[in-house]
């Protein structure tokens, strides 16, 4: 008997809704990186890109832990000499939360082709409301 590999026309992806409200920020991102990636599934293969869409709603209501608001820092470089830009998640979690948790989903996934269109079927919103009830998505509880 072979081990079964997974083709790239055969994969299904499924939608997927986390609700990130009162929960860290930590252990939504590794969530969402898991169902981006298509590891939760049993047909799962390395080599190819067998993830699933997912959409995080509540980012402005995500937890960080400790002192992590005052502490942690989000660094940027503009492209000239000494424009290293720093702020800290206490000011990028009150503007834009959603950064916040594509920044920790982004840190989980691999960084390559697979990782980078993983990226891409990553939905994130501030409130409970999404535009994608087309899709009928789940609920993914954890």
């Amino acid at each position: 008997m072979s081990t079964y590999m997974a083709k790239k026309g055969e994969v299904e992806r499924k939608w997927y809704v986390i609700d990130a409200a009162g929960k860290t920020l930590g252990k939504v991102a590794a969530e969402a990186a898991v169902l981006l990636r298509g590891k939760h599934k049993v047909t799962f293969t390395p080599h190819v890109d067998c993830g699933d869409h997912v959409i995080i709603i509540n980012c402005k209501d995500v937890v960080l832990t400790g002192k992590k608001l005052e502490q942690k820092k989000w660094y940027r470089h503009t492209g000239y000499v000494g424009h290293l830009k720093e702020t800290n998640y206490a000011t990028l979690m009150a503007t834009r939360p959603t950064k916040a948790v594509e920044l920790a989903v982004k840190g989980m996934v691999p960084s390559n082709t697979i990782g980078r269109a993983a990226m891409l079927r990553l939905r994130l919103f501030e409130g409970a409301e999404h535009n994608h009830q087309a899709q009928k998505p789940e609920a993914w509880e954890f």
